[in-house]
Order: structure tokens, then C-alpha cells, then sequence
């Protein structure tokens, strides 16, 4: 290992930085790892595809970049956190991925699984190498492969998408990390800019386009880059030592609205869908010290009326799914699931917060796999091994509000109901007419002491004790 040099510790990460300076910027120390190239071969004359002209490029970017390779790896220590660095050198041949760009890479994830910690990638690339041919695109299973051994390890990968990150550096290290932030107006995607069909918005190709698309978590101003890394570290950094216990549940929240049980089926349904009702928001806010929140199901979509991410609460990171009060669409379902699998690989146990009328059941929810993405998430809730703590906190619409609540972990709070169609639609399906929707609710047991009854929930939820 070798220090690295002095830096200014309070200059702000730009697109266009070095990567020794968009190590500094985050960090706040760094030693830098010993290249995992000592013990290779010399590379042949122009490299391994004899391309006239390669050594005299690879010289010319030392000379320009001081850099011997387009990566530069660290153990670094970000807000107090210890954690692998690794930084893409883009003016080292446009930061290309080549076989000791690999063995750099490879060394960098060994490391990290090594000392068990978080990996942060800090992303600069147009790609793999043309000069290697096809010894450089193989890189990328390499990488692939490092990336799934640090998974199952349960270690915690991120990643920064600096300008540009296109082709297999995006396809690997990027998009296959557990947390993606960007620099904002950053070009992103597969398709560098030269080979991408002439008339593609250059929207879909940005920083922005790509969080739109929920392929990317947040999109982070420079300056407030540092900060962000050191909240996700500190929030995800739980693998050190492994846990020799089995995880405490996440505490259910007290009630926040509400503190009488409602009369008939239908005055909870009525309670449920009032507007001044206490929603996601106000519950994250009563029961978490600071959270981060992840975006998108990483397949094209995304649903504000999911959210989900991590927080702190007495010290502890819980992680949370939590439906709004809307119809949850597939991209919401999907996300819920990413969040509970990551959750569970990390060994950090799970909040869910039931609200919503029902899973969306629209053309277009039917075209992007509701049912699929509803299965999904049921299958993540059954087969979680941390505890997951689920409160209905208003609507419980059918499948898709208990593919949230997880198996034998639920409880209700007053204003809430639960049942297995909406009394409406279950008035019409049983040719009944509108003034007997309120003794159709009631006929269904949707009450909170119901449901108690029946079983489903384990008890129902009071307010937090007041101190006198």
C-alpha cells in the first residue's frame, strides 16, 4: 500500500475530477492499494491483439494522466466508515476497461471481502478497451463474478456515476451495485454517445433520464456527495463482524391516528380513505432518527406511491418498504422486492407500512407484470431470513395490500381495515345494490377487532405513552 498524496480534503467532486481527486473528495483518508499486477507477465508488444500503435497510446496517457492504468483502488475512510475506493481515471483512455484494469478491479473486491467492507465505486468509463479485443469485454464477467462473491458475503456495494459511465463499467459496476447515486446532467447508459442510434433522446442517456427511469437512486449534487456516501455507509455498513445472534425484529410503530375501534365495517372503511388520516410519510417521520431512501425496480419503472429505503432508529438501521395510501403499480411491487432481498442479503431487518386500495389493475399494470411483480414480493416476504415487521396503518385492499404484510408479523392500527375485495366491488359481484355496500363491509370482518379475531393481525396498535 502506498499513501497518497496530499490533497485539498474540501474540494467538492466534479464530473470532469481525476481519479485520485474523486477519491479526495470523499474520503477522508486514503492509502492506496497495491496494483494486483506485480506478479503478472509483461504485456506483449501492443498488447494482446498486436494493435499497431497501443503502447505508444497507453504512454502517451501515463504522461498525461500520471496514472499507469485507468483505475486507481483505496482503502479509505469515508465519515468514519472504512470501506474500499476505487476511482476510474477517464483520461487514461477514456477510462476503458482492459485485463489489468481487471486484475486491478478484482484485487479491489478480494480486498473488500478480505476485510469485510463496503466497496464504493466511483465511475468514469466509455467502456471496454478496443484495443483488447475481446480479452478486455471479458473483463466484465470478472467483474461480475467478484461483484456476486462480495453479495454473498453481504457485503454492501455503491456506486457513483460520474461523466460518463456508458458501456460494460455502467452494465457491471454500476448498474450491479446495491446503491446507485449520480452527479447530476452525467452521461449514463449502455450506448456511448457515438454509438447510439442518431435520433435517441439524449435524455434517456443522462443522469436524469436514467433516475426517471428507476435505474438510478439519487441523483446527488457534487457537493453534498460526501455526505450522502457517509449516511449510506453508515446505514448499510453492517457485516463487521458477521452477526453471531439472530436479528431483533424491527419494533412495531405506535398508532398515530385515532385511538377508538370503529363501529361497522363500514365506519373503518370510512376512517381508512379520510384525507386527514396519518400516512407513510408521518409514520417514517415518528419513527425513524434519519433515513435514505432507494428508487425505481431497476426494470424501466418506478412508483411514488412506494417507498422504500433505510433508516436509523435507536442506533439500529431498519430497512422499510412503505405503501401511500395509492394504487401500488408493478414498478412499486418490484421495488418493495429489491428492497426486501437486498435487506435480507445485508442481514438488516424489515419494516412494511400496509395502505393502499389494491395493487393498480390497469391496462398498462397488466402489461408491465402486476402479477408477476405481486408473486415476486410475496416470494421475498416468505423467503426473507431477518424479521420483518409489517403495520396496516390504513386501506388493506386484497392481494395487493397483503403482499406487503408479512406472514404472521401483522398488526393494525384503529383507522385501518383489511379485506379481501373492496365492499363495492363485492356488492356487485353479489348483485347487490348500492344501499347495501355498508352491510356488505360489515358482512366481510374488515374491523381491526375482526381481524384480531380471525387471526390475521397479532394485536392492534396503541398511541406512544405519554410521560406524567
Amino acid at each position: 500500500m502506498h499513501e497518497q498524496p496530499p490533497r485539498d480534503a474540501t474540494a467538492p467532486p466534479s464530473l470532469r475530477l481525476t481519479a485520485r481527486q474523486a477519491i479526495a473528495a470523499v474520503t477522508d483518508t486514503a492509502i492506496e492499494l497495491t496494483p494486483g499486477t506485480a506478479d503478472a507477465p509483461p504485456p506483449p508488444p501492443d498488447g494482446p491483439l498486436g494493435w499497431h500503435g497501443y503502447d505508444a497510446a497507453r504512454q502517451r496517457a501515463r504522461h498525461r494522466t500520471g496514472e499507469d492504468e485507468s483505475v486507481v483502488t483505496a482503502l479509505a475512510t469515508i465519515g468514519g466508515t472504512d470501506a474500499v475506493v476505487l476511482a476510474f481515471e477517464f483520461g487514461f483512455l477514456g477510462g476503458s476497461l482492459g485485463e489489468r484494469t481487471g486484475d486491478r478491479l478484482e484485487a479491489a473486491y478480494t480486498e473488500a471481502r478480505e476485510r469485510r467492507l463496503p466497496l464504493v465505486s466511483l465511475i468514469a468509463t466509455g467502456g471496454s478497451r478496443m484495443q483488447e479485443g475481446m480479452r478486455a469485454l471479458s473483463q466484465l464477467q470478472r467483474v461480475a463474478r467478484q461483484s456476486a462473491l462480495n453479495r454473498a458475503a453481504g457485503l454492501p456495494q455503491l456506486a457513483v456515476l460520474r461523466d460518463p459511465t456508458t458501456g460494460g463499467g455502467w452494465a457491471t459496476l454500476g448498474a450491479g451495485a446495491d446503491v446507485i447515486l449520480a452527479l447530476p446532467k452525467a452521461q449514463v447508459g449502455f450506448a456511448g454517445s457515438r454509438v447510439r442510434p442518431p435520433d435517441s433522446d439524449p435524455h434517456a442517456y443522462s443522469t436524469e433520464g436514467q433516475f426517471a427511469a428507476g435505474q438510478v437512486d439519487a441523483v446527488v449534487p457534487a457537493d453534498a456527495l460526501r455526505a450522502t456516501l457517509q449516511r449510506w455507509l453508515r446505514l448499510l455498513n453492517t457485516a463487521n463482524p458477521p452477526p453471531t445472534t439472530p436479528h431483533k425484529p424491527a419494533p412495531v410503530p405506535f398508532a398515530l391516528g385515532t385511538t377508538h375501534l370503529p363501529e361497522t365495517g363500514w365506519d373503518a372503511v370510512g376512517r381508512a380513505r379520510d384525507a386527514r388520516r396519518p400516512r407513510a410519510e408521518a409514520y417514517l417521520r415518528a419513527y425513524f432518527d434519519d433515513w435514505e431512501e432507494i428508487n425505481g425496480d431497476r426494470c424501466g419503472g418506478r412508483d411514488p406511491g412506494m417507498r422504500c429505503g433505510f433508516g436509523h432508529r435507536d442506533g439500529r438501521t431498519i430497512a422499510f418498504a412503505a405503501q401511500c395510501g395509492t394504487a401500488t403499480r408493478p414498478a412499486g411491487f418490484r421495488t418493495a422486492t429489491r428492497l426486501i432481498r437486498l435487506a435480507d442479503r445485508l442481514g438488516i431487518p424489515v419494516l412494511t407500512l400496509v395502505d393502499t386500495p389494491g395493487a393498480a389493475n390497469d391496462a398498462e399494470a397488466e402489461r408491465a407484470g402486476a402479477g408477476a411483480a405481486i408473486a415476486d414480493t410475496f416470494a421475498a416476504l416468505a423467503s426473507a431470513h431477518v424479521p420483518v415487521t409489517s403495520l396496516l396503518i390504513g386501506e388493506g385492499g386484497s392481494g395487493g395490500a397483503l403482499a406487503l404484510a408479512a406472514p404472521n408479523r401483522l398488526w393494525a392500527t384503529p383507522d385501518s381495515y383489511f379485506s379481501v375485495i373492496a365492499p363495492e366491488m363485492a356488492a356487485a359481484i353479489l348483485k347487490r345494490g348500492p344501499d347495501e355496500i355498508h352491510h356488505t363491509a360489515h358482512q366481510l370482518h374488515i374491523r381491526p377487532q375482526d381481524l384480531l379475531e380471525l387471526g390475521i393481525i397479532r394485536n392492534i396498535t396503541e398511541p406512544e405513552p405519554t410521560g406524567g
